[in-house]
């Protein structure tokens, strides 16, 4: 199975937010949706947890 990350480096942040979030896509979505709303203020909702899901991208392994 391929891991997943999330890098807040890559979306647009008042905070400069820099956290990345690496794992299995389920652990990931889970983790970033309670840092999305403990830190950005977001709302934990299905639209909210499919824009991460989109935002996710497949972790590179180094050579």
């Amino acid at each position: 199975m391929t891991r997943k990350v999330a890098d807040c480096r890559k979306s647009p942040s008042v905070s400069g937010c820099t956290l990345t979030i690496s794992g299995e896509e389920e652990e990931v979505v889970r983790a970033a949706v309670e840092h999305a709303v403990s830190v950005h203020e977001h709302t934990d909702s299905p639209e909210l947890r499919e824009q991460i899901r989109a935002f996710l991208e497949d972790e590179r392994v180094p050579a």
